[in-house]
C-alpha cells in the first residue's frame, strides 16, 4: 500500500485500465471519500475504503475481488456505481511507494 501523491493525475477513462495494469494501484477521491483501487498479488482487483483499517492496519475492502481490470472497471461498489460510472466526478492520485 502506497501513499497518495499530492498532485492529481490527468488521466482519461480510456487510459485507466492500462494505468492500473502498469502501476497496480491508484487513489480515487469521489463523493467526499477516498478509495484505494488496487490489485491483490497481481491477480485480483478491488476497491478499498481508506477511512477504516482492518486488524492488520490495511484498508478495508469496499468491493469484491475480480480477476480482470475489465471486470473491475464495471464492478459496482459505491451506491451501485462502478469505476466507469464514477469516473467523471472523481479525482485520481498516484500511489507512491514509501
Amino acid at each position: 500500500m502506497g501513499i497518495k501523491a499530492a498532485e492529481a493525475l490527468e488521466i482519461t477513462l480510456e487510459d485507466m485500465p492500462n494505468y492500473l495494469r502498469k502501476n497496480h494501484s491508484v487513489y480515487m477521491e469521489v463523493a467526499g471519500a477516498t478509495y484505494y483501487l488496487t490489485d491483490a498479488n497481481d491477480i485480483y482487483w478491488r476497491a478499498q475504503r481508506t477511512d477504516q483499517l482492518n486488524e492488520k492496519g490495511h484498508y478495508i475492502d469496499a468491493s469484491e475481488l475480480v480477476p480482470t481490470v475489465a471486470e473491475f472497471m464495471d464492478l459496482p461498489f459505491l451506491d451501485g456505481k462502478s469505476l466507469t460510472d464514477l469516473f467523471p466526478d472523481a479525482v485520481f492520485f498516484a500511489s507512491v511507494k514509501e
